[in-house]
């Protein structure tokens, strides 16, 4: 089950890595997604979907069904 989101988290860092925040403004990944003004709406929406799995995983229905996708 921890590794449940591992898919999202890597595909968020992907899309972050290479934002335009991280590429031309030299910022880190942490930075660009706390400020979400550098960040596409693609990334914008992978990491919502993120947040959501990560609170899926405390919900108790979704621990035992398991989260959808990954």
């Amino acid at each position: 089950m921890s590794t449940s989101c591992s898919g999202l988290l890597d595909q968020l860092v992907r899309c972050v890595a290479e934002s335009e925040c991280v590429l031309r403004q030299g910022r880190s990944i942490k930075d660009c997604i706390q400020d979400a003004r550098g960040v596409p709406e693609s990334c914008a929406s992978v990491h919502a979907t993120y947040v959501q799995c990560k609170k899926n995983q405390v919900d108790m229905r979704t621990r035992i069904r398991g989260n959808k996708g990954y």
